[in-house]
């Protein structure tokens, strides 16, 4: 349970933060960091099972039969994960206390991040693949709205997007190898999956597998040739940048590589496509770190190189490797986020990231300016400091691949170190020379507790490098026997390894650096160059741009192409496909089923006849008048409500009377908002009996597409199956479903994920429609009648409608039809209360009660129901749907699937015996979501559909006819 508690609590701290918008800073901050600092504690608490080599599990069935149960593993590798995401978030917290503006709206910046922190969390302590796919791309989705936070600025918003889309086409990729690798190994669960590397490794899909993978996680890592999102996103606020870009959501991609390396590691393909693109990276990235003029740009290029250096090291493949691929990981969060963080407090203080203006800072901010040079240095390789180790085992690696002929990746890794000895030394220029006068602000250190959070970290930088096995030697050890077994090699994080060819690879690109960057600064002039040298024609963002273009411009043409404002046109290829998609579906055509009309009731075809009677009509009248049109339609949908009835399908026929009934009434209020009818000016439209022939063609095609689907429909009803689904759910609805009624049990129970699908898509659909007619609300129209001449209006005209209804305006008193609100509310009880054992149930009576409330909108009026009725339908649809989701998760407590049913009997005085289900509890939400998703709609469309004449000086609205759309 420990683990489930911590991938849950960030989502809480989330949502209550989320939920209180007027939360001031510290105190959302201080809410965020104990959130991440009891996730912490509550890790460090397993760190005695982790120590002993134990896989922890916790797993709740779901669909087990698929493989896909909600499973949480932790071994020393996603221990050591989740402590690096848990413990640098509570610095970023600390961080952003003071880095954040109090303009900024603070609770929607602290509930993105938590809500990031779970979905990270989520990844690394996933033990079913698709559970981690979901969560990969919850890490996309939340990082999304990180890097949008600032979203009123043009920049913000491409980076965003740019990030989202290029890390979400991964999590497509990487959910594609993942359905594969499943089916190669059986089973989604990654301790079958580890276990089964031969087998993949020998399988025909194994090239496949790699390819996508390595997709998703070359994209979340920014490698190339998807680097391109990551400088772009830097618009970010400094502390996502601190957080996302450099300790957490950037080493999903290697988390991906290292958990998966028993799996995919070990041939050539391997090598090939990981360790190519690695170093591709590596050198693109250190190369262009040097020529950036912005201090975040600086470090996000740095940031995709030594990622790079990582991806080099997984995809040598060596047990060695892989450690020294985990070591750096920890090493390059630890100083990354302190020189993040020192880079956003010199923004912070002096309004610029600018280096060409930047210079002498340390003389007004010097223990920053010594924090951040000390984490310069660790990124740099500088001995004593913890960048130093994992870059000599780096070099140490490079150098036991290529033995003693093959020298080209030692080169390219000394390459590397030169390089970011470069950018490191242009990343401390910033603190020498002469301070500037012209600044945007005038600069001076940060608060005590903004800068404690880079204190820590580069003293860990320290400690690390200087005494390895006491401080992270352990964690690295259990961390790399988690991925390499029994089988892990013996290495030596001392600090002194004697004379040896990795020590000179590291002199050389320490000195090589140095040399370098005095080069530049002296023949290349770094503060004014504009690009960067022989790669400034590699634009990746550029190739981005163009491609969105392009589809863009692509569906503009598909759209011109194939739309049409005409509604008939679209109709026509839509029953064309209804009549062309059974002929190449159903091949070769089965034997046609005997057509019996024998003992067919003529009442019945004659109600038949009624209804395509009105069908014809409706298509035939909405020509000239589209309320007869409505009202015909509605003659059908009655007419097939007996048709249920009639076949002894009474839960059927209620419900589809009640959809008929409310959809009329929306329909109608939404008639209006229907477009004139255009008369066709069109040559052929001239021709004499041109517009009968084209409407005979529509009839014809029509009636094609209808019996198209009407006979596949019978081939299917009629077709004699092996097997029929029917008796399972009769024989198990009553002592399994504990109700009698097999439709609603079905419905709430066998079903009942289906069916909360469904109630969540109407609540989509209510919200929705909802926010497109407040978004286009129609310009109010009055007319103004003087106060004097209001005696002489009509008396009807003066009066309320419940007034008029009082005078015979209305058939029936209004007065009567308020006391049908209770009735009908009493009815929807029954059949809400009858639902599981008879026709009925939350559905049904949820459609009952907004009718009850449609009728008062009917005869009262809007402003007279929503003065006396507090409706809120938005927390009917959140309730209905919370109390659904809760009555789901509360088979989790108890150890079975989601929404699996439980029956229990209460014994209640004078009531006698009850019984409740807990489906009850479902079907509850079902009804509250109905009745919200029902009166959202009723309430846009009747605030929209509602116009009124006011009297000025007279105080009296007089609620004016809505004109009908006629054609004559």
């Amino acid at each position: 349970m420990l683990l489930l508690l911590i991938i849950v609590l960030p989502f809480i701290g989330s949502t209550i933060i989320a939920c209180t918008p007027s939360l001031v800073r510290k105190w959302a901050a201080a809410i965020t960091g104990g959130v991440a600092l009891v996730g912490l504690l509550l890790t460090c608490s397993l760190y005695s099972h982790v120590e002993s080599n134990e896989v922890m599990r916790y797993e709740v069935e779901w669909l087990p039969a698929y493989g896909l149960n909600f499973v949480l593993r932790m071994d020393g590798l996603s221990w050591l994960f989740a402590v690096l995401v848990l413990g640098i978030g509570v610095l970023v917290a600390l961080y952003a206390r003071y880095y954040m503006s109090p303009e900024d709206p603070i609770p929607r910046f602290f509930a993105f991040v938590l809500a990031f922190m779970g979905s990270m969390l989520g990844v690394v302590l996933s033990g079913n693949l698709i559970q981690l796919v979901v969560f990969w791309e919850l890490t996309s989705l939340t990082s999304f709205l990180l890097i949008g936070y600032w979203h009123h600025r043009i920049d913000v918003r491409r980076g965003a997007r740019m990030a989202f889309t290029v890390t979400t086409i991964g999590g497509l990729c990487l959910l594609c190898g993942v359905l594969i690798l499943g089916r190669i190994t059986g089973s989604y669960d990654l301790d079958v999956v580890l276990a089964a590397g031969d087998i993949v490794r020998r399988h025909d899909g194994y090239l496949a597998v790699l390819i996508l993978v390595a997709l998703g996680a070359l994209t979340k890592s920014a490698q190339f040739p998807f680097h391109f999102w990551l400088p772009h996103a830097m618009a970010a606020p400094t502390p996502v940048s601190a957080y996302l870009h450099s300790a957490t959501m950037v080493k999903a991609g290697v988390f991906l590589l290292i958990r998966l390396w028993p799996v995919l590691s070990g041939t050539p393909e391997w090598t090939w496509i990981i360790g190519g693109a690695g170093v591709c990276t590596l050198l693109l990235g250190s190369f262009v770190a040097i020529f950036q003029h912005d201090l975040k740009g600086l470090l996000a290029y740095s940031t995709i190189s030594h990622l790079g250096l990582i991806t080099v090291l997984m995809g040598i493949g060596t047990p060695l490797s892989v450690v020294a691929a985990i070591f750096h990981t920890l090493n390059h969060a630890i100083f990354k986020a302190s020189l993040f963080m020192a880079a956003g407090i010199i923004d912070h203080e002096t309004g610029t990231r600018d280096m060409r203006i930047l210079r002498g800072l340390y003389k007004a901010i010097p223990f920053t300016g010594v924090l951040a040079i000390v984490a310069s240095a660790s990124m740099a390789g500088v001995p004593l400091l913890n960048g130093f180790l994992s870059k000599e085992m780096f070099f140490a690696e490079t150098v036991h691949v290529g033995g003693t002929e093959n020298w080209w990746m030692s080169i390219a890794a000394v390459a590397m170190g030169i390089f970011s000895v470069a950018y490191s030394l242009r990343f401390i220029s910033v603190f020498f020379g002469k301070l500037p006068d012209n600044l945007p602000k005038e600069p001076h250190e940060p608060p005590r507790w903004m800068r404690f959070p880079i204190e820590l970290l580069v003293l860990l930088c320290i400690l690390v490098g200087m005494v390895p096995e006491l401080t992270v030697g352990p964690f690295l050890a259990f961390a790399a026997e988690s991925v390499l077994g029994k089988d892990i090699p013996t290495y030596d994080l001392g600090i002194w390894h004697g004379f040896n060819l990795p020590l000179v690879m590291s002199v050389a690109a320490l000195t090589g650096g140095v040399l370098f960057y005095i080069v530049l600064r002296k023949y290349y002039t770094l503060a004014s160059s504009d690009q960067v040298p022989v790669l400034h024609r590699l634009k990746g963002a550029q190739a981005y741009e163009s491609t969105m273009l392009s589809l863009s411009v692509s569906a503009a043409w598909l759209v011109n192409r194939l739309g049409t404002q005409r509604l008939q046109s679209q109709l026509m290829m839509v029953m064309l496909v209804f009549i062309i998609a059974p002929l190449l579906l159903v091949r070769p055509l089965p034997d046609w089923p005997a057509l019996h009309f024998a003992g067919t009731d003529p009442l019945f075809a004659l109600v038949w006849l009624v209804g395509c009677g009105c069908a014809l009509a409706a298509a035939w009248k909405a020509k000239y008048h589209r309320l007869a049109a409505l009202l015909l339609v509605g003659g059908t949908g009655v007419v097939t409500s007996i048709t249920f009835l009639w076949l002894s399908a009474p839960d059927l026929a209620l419900t589809q009377l009640m959809v008929e009934t409310v959809t009329t009434v929306l329909i109608l209020l939404g008639l209006r908002w229907l477009p004139p009818r255009s008369r066709p000016t069109g040559l052929s439209e001239r021709i004499p009996g041109t517009v009968l022939l084209r409407r005979s063609r529509d009839l014809l095609i029509a009636v094609a597409g209808g019996l198209g689907l009407a006979t596949v429909s019978y081939i299917v009803l009629v077709h004699p199956a092996p097997k029929s689904i029917g008796d399972f759910f009769i024989l198990r609805a009553l002592p399994e479903g504990g109700g009698t009624n097999v439709v609603n049990v079905l419905l709430v129970d066998f079903r009942g994920f289906d069916t909360m699908g469904e109630i969540t898509v109407l609540a989509t659909v209510a919200l929705t429609v909802y926010a497109l007619l407040r978004r286009f609300r129609p310009a109010p129209e009055s007319v103004s009648i003087p106060a004097q001449q209001v005696s002489d209006l009509d008396p009807a005209v003066r009066q309320t409608p419940l007034e008029q209804a009082s005078n015979g305006y209305l058939m029936i008193p209004a007065v009567y039809l308020r006391f049908l609100l209770p009735f009908m509310g009493v009815i929807a009880v029954y059949f809400f209360m009858r639902g599981h054992n008879l026709p009925g149930g939350g559905f049904v009576a949820g459609l009952i009660f907004a009718t009850a409330i449609i009728v008062q909108y009917m005869v009262a009026g809007t402003a007279w129901v929503e003065s006396h009725i507090r409706l809120r339908p938005h927390r009917w649809i959140a309730y209905g749907l919370l109390l659904a989701c809760v009555t789901g998760l509360g088979a989790w407590i108890v150890g079975y699937p989601f929404l699996t049913s439980h029956t229990a009997h209460l014994h209640l005085p004078l009531l006698g015996d009850i019984h409740v289900p807990s489906a009850f509890a479902f079907d509850l939400g079902v009804f509250s979501a109905v009745v919200g998703s029902t009166m959202l709609i009723l309430v846009a469309l009747a605030h929209q559909s509602v116009r009124s004449h006011r009297v000025p000086g007279g105080g009296l609205t007089i609620p004016a006819a809505i004109p009908t759309q006629e054609i004559p």
